[in-house]
């Protein structure tokens, strides 16, 4: 591949941010929050206290969607204490959950939903290994921990009876008080773990002064980590507490990284009758190699809104984990953290709509860099008004439309279509094309592009 141009291939391709866009007139870029759904866990189980529901994990695995969180009993006393559980809950459709009881762990003379307790339940994060080489007894890994015993790595057969994979930690470099998260990278055939340090510039006031930031590291084998590397921005993007990451390759579109962190005002306290100060809310980055995020948006991906007692710290952690469900994707947010109704609610995204591409009424262009098209036929993901239209050309590298592509030969799309074949004088087919190097220009008007495939 040319070094001047973009791997596209036949993936889904997402306008997340910038990276495939090489110039835009009249366009930009615009977030698409996601819709609240319903409340699918109250925390209303006697082991689930006031700071139940957080530090939570979605994953499907073959036809039963599942969902660990943690469950911080009423007596609780710290975070180092033995008062807290990571729960289970699972469902068919990952729509309504169940909390099954599991006859694993009791509390008080009764049967549970939990699968482990003790302090490093505190943020006890498990993932399903996707790593072809696994071994059978070890389908399921975890990792909890704190400063103090470093990051410990588990392994289970079933995902509900634990053990130790080893017994020194897996790493020590950095604070892991909050959501550390797992999962194997298969675009790099590796496990890649993100986890909580403070950014203080020095580390010489110790581990909890600073900034809450992520970072991460690599493994080959679960056994043996890199050290870990913060992850980077560009220059633009301000400073703030990150207090989670909820990191994951976005289904469907494995090659394109999603993160979610939670992001902490610590310092406000709008609820005065509140025992704690600090308000949150989160944000969404995205990127192409884990490592460097882009955040083009620095609002809200999902705002606290009028329920006061989402106005309150800790509160809307997004869980990690992506499910496909129907036509859209379904993630999950905790709200009410730390009042008697605490609860994990779903919110939901038209599948691969986290962002787009948009232009008002009076119109605007947008163009991607160049790649080489390897298929024979346009997809696109969009939605405009009434009035509203998309046209796409096909320029080569010097930005001349080639013959019989141009934005004037397309036919007017307009619509709300997660997926629609673009055609040019009345033909999909751009085969003709296969091999060369492309550009898509697009024209808008009151519409939105969301992302677009090229496919055989």
């Amino acid at each position: 591949m040319d070094q001047k141009t973009v791997p596209v291939g036949n993936r889904m391709e997402m306008f997340v941010d910038d990276y495939l866009i090489d110039c835009k007139k009249r366009s930009f870029l615009r977030l698409n929050p996601p819709l609240r759904r319903e409340i699918v866990l109250d925390m209303d189980r006697p082991w689930e206290g006031k700071g139940s529901g957080i530090y939570s994990v979605v994953f499907q695995d073959g036809d039963v969607y599942k969902m660990y969180y943690r469950a911080t009993f009423p007596e609780n006393e710290n975070d180092l204490t033995e008062g807290q559980g990571c729960a289970y809950a699972e469902s068919r459709d990952g729509i309504r959950w169940e909390k099954p009881k599991l006859g694993i762990v009791r509390y008080k003379g009764q049967d549970t939903n939990m699968v482990f307790t003790g302090p490093l339940a505190h943020n006890f994060s498990p993932f399903l290994d996707k790593n072809p080489l696994c071994k059978k007894d070890e389908k399921y890994k975890a990792v909890a921990g704190n400063y103090k015993t470093g990051l410990i790595g588990f392994c289970s057969e079933d995902g509900l009876r634990w053990r130790k994979i080893k017994e020194e930690p897996l790493f020590t470099k950095g604070a892991f008080d909050s959501h550390n998260t797992v999962f194997y990278d298969t675009n790099k055939n590796r496990y890649v773990c993100y986890s909580r340090y403070f950014d203080s510039g020095n580390q010489k006031d110790g581990p909890f002064k600073g900034v809450r930031a992520i970072q991460s590291n690599e493994s080959s084998d679960f056994l043996n980590w890199s050290e870990p590397i913060p992850n980077s921005y560009n220059e633009d993007v301000p400073v703030e507490h990150l207090y989670t990451n909820a990191a994951v390759l976005c289904p469907g579109a494995e090659h394109i990284y999603l993160s979610f962190p939670m992001r902490f005002v610590p310092h406000r306290h709008k609820v005065k009758d509140h025992s704690k100060p600090g308000v949150s809310d989160n944000v969404i980055f995205s990127g192409r190699d884990g490592k460097h995020w882009f955040r083009p948006f620095l609002e809200s991906w999902l705002k606290p809104g009028l329920d006061q007692k989402n106005w309150t710290q800790r509160s809307l952690i997004v869980a990690q984990g992506i499910l496909k469900t129907g036509d859209e994707f379904s993630l999950f947010v905790n709200e009410h953290y730390y009042h008697d109704t605490a609860r994990i609610r779903r919110v939901t995204v038209p599948l691969f709509r986290f962002a787009s591409v948009y232009a008002d009424r009076f119109g605007g262009t947008f163009l991607t860099k160049p790649f080489v098209l390897e298929g024979s036929r346009l997809v696109l993901n969009y939605a405009t008004s009434a009035p509203g239209l998309v046209k796409v050309g096909l320029q080569d590298e010097e930005k001349r439309f080639f013959e019989g592509f141009s934005c004037s030969d397309c036919d007017e799309i307009y619509g709300d279509e997660l997926e629609k074949t673009v055609t040019w004088n009345g033909s999909e087919d751009i085969g003709k094309l296969k091999g060369k190097v492309v550009r898509l220009f697009f024209e808008l008007a009151d519409a939105d592009v969301y992302a677009f495939q090229i496919r055989p």
